[in-house]
């Protein structure tokens, strides 16, 4: 890469890189407000869903679960789907930084602030 500069020149490029990757996870920052997971309970009956950063974007709730007079069965089905909900997003966010570790030719394990 840079012949001659011995150490100089990987420190050139080992700086290099850690801009790209800086760059990058910038981009990937962003990206992951957009992509949406889904969580749900009661077979689908409540379904929730999230960015991938975990923020709450929506709710869907089927309407025969309101002819209940289980209030609390209601509420704990709520709180299910978005539980599983902001699992599904931490889970994407984790592969899609693995995606870019791995692109940028890091190990896939490496945990990077994000």
């Amino acid at each position: 890469m840079f012949k001659g500069l011995g150490q100089l020149g990987d420190m050139a490029g080992m700086m290099k890189k850690a801009q790209e990757m800086q760059t990058k996870m910038g981009e990937l920052q962003e990206e992951m407000h957009n992509i949406m997971v889904t969580g749900e309970s009661g077979a689908g009956l409540v379904k929730a869903t999230c960015s991938a950063k975990g923020e709450l974007k929506g709710l869907d709730i089927d309407p025969s679960i309101f002819n209940s007079d289980d209030k609390e069965v209601v509420e704990d089905l709520i709180l299910a789907a978005i539980k599983d909900a902001q699992q599904k997003a931490n889970e994407r966010s984790q592969e899609e930084m693995s995606k870019l570790t791995e692109e940028m030719g890091l190990p896939k394990d490496m945990n990077l602030p994000f």
